[in-house]
């Protein structure tokens, strides 16, 4: 039976295994050869000694490529000296597919590489345990998601990534050919989510692919990404405020408990943030940014600058909350009593925005205006209005961006390194 590297103990000493995985390193002291098996659990020495290890073995041991395949049958020894503390004698040795040579990235990491070269030999670059460490937390962080939302009562739901028109209103999109139509790549699941609470549905969420067509060629911009975004009914900001804060703080528990060998790989020490989070509003950043040197208009949005400097003050995770209400879609509710200001906020990390979210405007009339008023055209969301029409409950929700929370929790400096293949301006291969 198949065994993990990770599986191999000093107590199985004496055990006979079989591995399969990749040669990672070979070190040929001519009597003594020192063979790394990788697997996707970890690294274990195959050691062979000339004396006690059969000729036909140790002469394949000498000639193997890295980056081999590979299955090992052996037996397991104690060696403090050794990964993990075990080393394998091998039995057998089968190559399953050999490798070509040379190698188009150093796997062991001895010989560093520029992130686009990383980029265009993904599949190498992605059996470095450095990088497998990145995706192994990715999934327990959408584990985590998944689990906390249903506890919370959620539904999990999946809407169009096919539309006939822009979902807020904006330019971004990505025109596709759709038989005799023209359609767009679905920039966020916004407006279907909100239809949805019309439906009676009250709590849905969603995690899935968004497409911007966004002309930006920065460390934390994509074009395609996953958001995980909810709709909440019977609530307002402060309420899924609430669950987005709890939500974030249990992934970085379960990250903490459940990923610590991972974290390891990386040289990551995860430190859980408090709650509640830090809350300060768009004025409050204003200030702050200002009494550093960076003066923002009222009603802009932040610029990149001005929220570095919010950053460096506030650190880690926090809020930014009541944006002024031109700044924000136009289906952002106002304050009853503060028209200019809407019900919504930012959830920030230093100076890198994670989420964004409000409540919703619920009511007909007000929504049809605050349409007309980013100079958008009531009839093109024929589909989407209708279901504010006939009993649209109050409601609230967000979008968190999956990579850029992979991203700031473990401190990757490209948000790229957080994706397989990654969609940008310039990359669409592989």
């Amino acid at each position: 039976m198949r065994v993990y590297t990770a599986d191999i103990k000093p107590e199985m000493e004496g055990q006979k295994v079989k591995l399969y995985g990749w040669v990672h390193e070979i070190r040929d002291l001519g009597g003594l050869v020192f063979l790394l098996l990788r697997d996707r659990e970890g690294i274990v020495q195959i050691t062979l000694p000339r004396k006690f290890v059969s000729k036909q073995v140790f002469k394949l041991a000498k000639k193997i490529r890295r980056e081999s395949v590979i299955a090992v049958v052996g037996e397991v020894r104690r060696e403090e000296k050794a990964p993990g503390g075990v080393e394998i004698i091998p039995e057998s040795i089968e190559v399953l597919n050999e490798a070509d040579a040379p190698l188009p990235l150093e796997v062991t990491e001895k010989v560093p590489a520029e992130l686009d070269t990383r980029l265009d030999h993904r599949f190498m670059d992605l059996r470095r345990p450095r990088v497998q460490a990145i995706f192994r937390i990715r999934h327990q962080v959408l584990q985590t998601v998944r689990e906390f939302l249903s506890n919370e009562g959620f539904i999990e739901v999946h809407t169009p990534k096919i539309v006939s028109t822009a979902t807020e209103g904006g330019t971004d999109l990505f025109p596709i050919s759709y038989f005799e139509k023209e359609a767009f790549l679905n920039q966020s699941p916004q407006l279907y989510k909100q239809v949805l609470m019309a439906a009676g549905f009250e709590k849905v969420f969603e995690v899935g692919p968004i497409f911007r067509a966004e002309e930006h060629n920065t460390t934390r911009h994509l074009n395609e990404a996953i958001s995980i975004d909810i709709e909440m009914s019977f609530t307002d900001h402060n309420g899924v405020m609430d669950i987005l804060e709890r939500l974030v703080h249990k992934v970085y528990v379960d990250v903490a408990e459940k990923c610590e060998r991972y974290l390891n790989w990386l040289e990551i020490s995860l430190e859980i943030p408090e709650l509640p989070f830090q809350r300060i509003t768009y004025d409050e950043a204003r200030e702050i940014a200002a009494r550093k040197g960076e003066e923002i208009p009222w009603g802009e949005d932040l610029s990149t600058n001005a929220l570095k400097l919010v950053g460096e003050e506030i650190g880690g995770l926090y809020f930014i909350t009541d944006w002024p209400t031109e700044s924000k879609p136009f289906y952002a509710m106002p304050y009853e009593d503060r028209p200019e200001i809407s019900k919504s906020f930012d959830l920030m990390h230093d100076w890198l925005e994670l989420s964004s979210g409000a409540q919703r405007i619920h009511l007909y009339d007000m929504l049809v205006e605050s349409i007309k008023s980013k100079g958008l055209e009531p009839e093109s969301f024929g589909f989407y209005l209708e279901a504010f029409r006939y009993g649209m409950p109050p409601h609230a929700g967000w979008g968190l961006g999956a990579e850029r929370l992979i991203m700031s929790m473990l401190g990757l400096k490209n948000v790229r390194e957080a994706v397989l293949f990654p969609r940008d301006r310039h990359r669409l291969v592989p």
